[in-house]
């Protein structure tokens, strides 16, 4: 099960083979032609045959070295919790996650039913021996991988349980409640006991449960009247029954001038092999119709798999509750053929596989098929041959599989938004490579001209364009959720109030925004300015979709979500925690079901061709996910939409925030310098726009290709004012070269430039007193990151 592969695991590459095995076999052959070339007399062809093939293997060893040592640095992933929680909803048995100390962080919908007040693993032992067992098993779990245990007395009973340390860290657990499987035949014997059995009985049907060995399991009251059966004797059907004929029998404790019952059998698992089921006797003419008596109705109708009798002909007889309902008809509409369900191109097959079970041998199969209503899932038909009962020739067996299918949408989708965002990730931070080169190389044009020049605004117009081109790069990001951001601690109505004036402009005349704010909200922490980039998107959208209805209204709305509220929202993907709500609603034309599960996709658009780029909303959805954040969407069309944006209260980390000093940064003229700088860039266009550059501010500038060639320049000894370094590069990256240069040189600075989000970096870069220049940059901006570094050693 998926849920059992919640860690995000990263394989190690395949290796390609040992590069000095072949060049070795082939050294091992030029030895053996010399040698050969010796002993037969000739020593000079013997010698230039060891020799070539000594040549061959040298060169073919340092081709496989390079290969392999040219292999990619591994890409920065980020774990999402949604993903978690769509996973862990695919789980039948109670799971939740966990971090280290058993506080939950996402839990299934099981876990919800058996658990209602939603208590942490370490809280539901009954007793004191308990809850010492439940944290040993955490202990061992965080301690060996893996733990659990059985028997644990609960409020709900005695419970198993299974721990295991899981996440791309090994800092999460996942604790799994196992509970006892009941097979079919306990569920259909508690049924023919019960109610069910007894609305059997009044109709004069004897019903039992007969599992594989023969055993009678249960029996409805009028079966065990007429069969003389204790409820609690082990007897076996065969030894009840006497033959009269086919699937026709006598009771044995009614004497042999029993009347004689028609004996209809029900596999309870089709195709397993056993005969475990369920055994109907009833008294019947000798060419029953099966389409009228109200008893097999009744028992058609209580069994959870969708059951259908068709005739000779091919024509419904009847179906059950569970068939029609996975048929989507309704209570009345049974159709005239079973071919009538499915789509165009299924027809004929199962029109031919129902007609070859209803006249030839009795058989059964399964057919994957697609139903009219829904298309585009496929569903598993089981087509068995009846025989000797009357009219009925043919069972036909459907599951309604509509919730299982759901679940495997929602992790499709899931996986497809984490897919396309690394795509997304990936391809903005090479194109940033690129902006950089152009946007430094337009900068030092323009300092070798005056606004007066005729070039000057040839220059400033590429250096616009390719400012735009950033913002494009910088959208795909907080798709990716790989963007810099600046967060601070904050009030989501303070957001929202110095965005109002900007959306009022924007929105017009024709809508009016109302902005309503809860009480005892909690302080989030995200960037201010993205929120506000995300409030905008949102607005804009929903005066677009207002706009053809004329107007209309805009409403902004702030509340608090207290942790014990989260379970009454119904979400599976929400974990449990305290969260400040940012809600906006609009009374525009809404959104088709269709497009809703779509609105998220990155360059998805419904609008005309060039009124959109389709990145707005996927810009939101990045922004919120990076911020630890969840958003949702819901919308009827013809009413409106609503976007609501959950983001965790923030909580400061001891019993006083450290106060930070803050040294005032450095004027934007101060950028001329002075000192040695080592430049590490392994992207040629890059390396030569910033050697320029520092050059020009007064820097001597030493560049080097990879992190080995900078290694080399330090070990010489020479002095080193400032190291700047990319940080993804072949052969040897940014932080493992820095680490290394730090073991000699402990105090020197570092400034790290890169396309990636400066937290996402300084989570996987453990690394003390570095500074980050995110991509792309000016040549203004890479001086005063420059100067800025120095000045704080």
């Amino acid at each position: 099960m998926l849920h059992a592969r919640l860690a995000a695991i990263d394989a190690d590459p395949v290796p390609s083979g040992e590069p000095w095995l072949v060049p070795a076999l082939l050294v091992l052959a030029g030895a053996i032609a010399a040698l050969v070339g010796t002993v037969l007399g000739h020593l000079l062809i013997g010698a230039v045959s060891g020799i070539a093939l000594l040549g061959f293997a040298l060169l073919l060893w340092r081709s496989r070295v390079a290969s392999v040592a040219e292999l990619p640095a591994p890409a920065l992933s980020v774990p999402d919790m949604g993903l978690v929680a769509s996973s862990l909803a695919l789980c039948s048995d109670p799971a939740v996650v966990t971090d280290e100390g058993g506080r939950p962080l996402s839990l299934n919908p099981a876990y919800r039913e058996r658990f209602p007040d939603l208590a942490a693993p370490l809280a539901l032992g009954q007793d004191e021996a308990a809850t010492e067992t439940l944290a040993l098993i955490r202990q061992q779990a965080w301690r060996e991988g893996t733990g659990s245990a059985i028997d644990i007395a609960t409020e709900r009973g005695p419970m198993s349980v299974e721990v295991s340390r899981v996440g791309h860290g090994r800092d999460l657990l996942l604790w799994r409640f196992p509970r006892p499987r009941r097979s079919p035949l306990t569920v259909l014997a508690r049924r023919v006991e019960g109610l069910e059995g007894e609305v059997l009985a009044q109709s004069g049907v004897l019903a039992a449960v007969i599992d594989a060995d023969g055993l009678v399991l249960a029996g409805n009251s009028l079966f065990q009247r007429r069969s003389g059966l204790d409820r609690r004797s082990d007897a076996r059907i065969e030894d009840l029954f006497e033959s009269a004929g086919e699937s026709r029998v006598r009771l044995q404790a009614e004497g042999a001038d029993a009347p004689v019952l028609r004996l209809l059998h029900i596999p309870a698992e089709p195709g397993a092999g056993h005969s475990a089921g369920i055994s109907l006797l009833f008294t019947t003419a000798e060419n029953p119709s099966l389409s009228e008596p109200a008893s097999l109705q009744a028992l058609l109708d209580l069994l959870p798999l969708g059951l259908a009798l068709v005739d000779r002909d091919g024509r419904f007889l009847t179906s059950n509750k569970s068939f029609r309902r996975a048929a989507a008809l309704g209570e009345d509409s049974l159709p005239a053929f079973p071919s009538d369900l499915v789509v165009k191109e299924d027809k004929a097959a199962v029109a031919d596989a129902v007609r070859r079970n209803s006249r030839g041998p009795a058989m059964s199969g399964d057919l994957a098929v697609r139903l009219s209503h829904n298309p585009g899932e496929p569903v598993a038909l089981t087509i068995a041959g009846l025989r000797n009962l009357g009219e009925a020739s043919v069972l036909l067996l459907l599951k309604d599989n509509s919730e299982e299918a759901k679940l495997k949408r929602q992790v499709a989708q899931a996986t497809k938004m984490q897919a396309v965002g690394q795509l997304a990730g990936g391809v903005a931070h090479d194109f940033n490579n690129i902006l950089t080169a152009i946007i430094g190389h337009c900068d030092l044009m323009a300092m070798r001209h005056t606004p007066g020049d005729s070039d000057y605004e040839d220059i400033q117009q590429i250096k616009s364009n390719s400012n735009r081109a950033a913002g494009l790069t910088r959208q795909l990001l907080a798709f990716s959720r790989q963007q810099t951001l600046r967060p601070q601690v904050l009030q989501l109505p303070d957001v929202v109030s110095e965005v109002s004036h900007l959306l009022k402009r924007l929105l017009g005349e024709t809508v009016t925004l109302t902005v309503k704010h809860g009480r005892e909200l909690g302080a989030v922490r995200a960037d201010p300015g993205q929120l506000e980039q995300v409030i905008v998107n949102l607005a804009v959208n929903a005066r677009d979709a207002m706009a053809a209805t004329g107007g209309g209204t805009l409403t902004i709305q702030t509340y608090s979500i207290r942790s014990d509220q989260v379970a009454e929202l119904g979400s599976d993907i929400l974990p449990i925690d305290d969260y400040t709500a940012l809600s906006i609603s609009d009374t525009g034309c809404g959104i088709p079901p269709a497009v809703l599960g779509k609105i998220f996709e990155p360059f998805f658009t419904t609008k005309e061709v060039g009124k959109g780029t389709g990145l707005g909303l996927s810009t939101v959805y990045g922004i919120v996910k990076q911020s630890g954040g969840f958003i949702f969407a819901a919308s009827k069309v013809g009413e409106g939409t609503t976007f609501v944006i959950y983001l965790p209260v923030y909580r400061e980390e001891g019993a006083a925030a450290a106060t930070r000093v803050v040294a005032p940064p450095p004027k934007a003229e101060e950028t001329w310098g002075t000192g040695t700088v080592l430049l590490v860039e392994d992207e040629p266009m890059v390396r030569t726009v910033a050697e320029r550059a520092l050059t020009r501010q007064g820097y001597t500038v030493l560049t080097a290709n990879n992190g080995e060639e900078a290694l080399e320049i330090v070990g010489r000894g020479e002095p080193i004012d400032l190291l700047i370094s990319d940080v993804v590069m072949p052969i040897m990256d940014g932080p493992t070269m820095v680490r290394e240069a730090r073991k000699t040189r402990p105090e020197l600075p570092i400034l790290f430039m890169s396309g990636y989000a400066e937290e996402q970096l300084r989570k996987s870069i453990d690394i003390d007193n570095v500074a980050f220049l995110p991509k792309p940059f000016s040549v203004q901006e890479l001086s005063e990151a420059a100067r800025k570094v120095l000045a704080t050693r």
